[in-house]
């Protein structure tokens, strides 16, 4: 996907699809040629991942969730991923919010 501001190869499994993804990781580049990495999650989908978690006994049982890349969306699907990535550049990332792959 390319907007003005970036272009994003979003890493999609062979059962997610674009309009509803709620987990999905994304390799940002920008204009002068910076590469970022973003986690993008829905809140439901963190719930799930915890949920699991208090089952397997991993993270303390479920007790935390911790990401370093992590971009939290309301509603699934990659345009609105799209959206959330633009206001991260907007607000002054990426630094500080995505991590750098250079």
């Amino acid at each position: 996907m390319e907007t003005s501001q970036f272009k994003a190869l979003f890493m999609l499994g062979a059962d997610d699809r674009v309009e509803t993804v709620e987990n999905v990781d994304a390799e940002v580049t920008l204009p002068d040629g910076t590469r970022w990495s973003a986690t993008i999650m829905t809140l439901l989908e963190i719930e799930r991942i915890m949920m699991h978690w208090a089952d397997t006994g991993e993270n303390l049982g479920g007790a935390y969730f911790q990401c370093p890349d992590l971009v939290i969306v309301r509603t699934g699907g990659i345009p609105g991923m799209i959206k959330a990535l633009e206001a991260v550049l907007e607000s002054g990332g990426p630094q500080g919010i995505l991590g750098n792959l250079d």
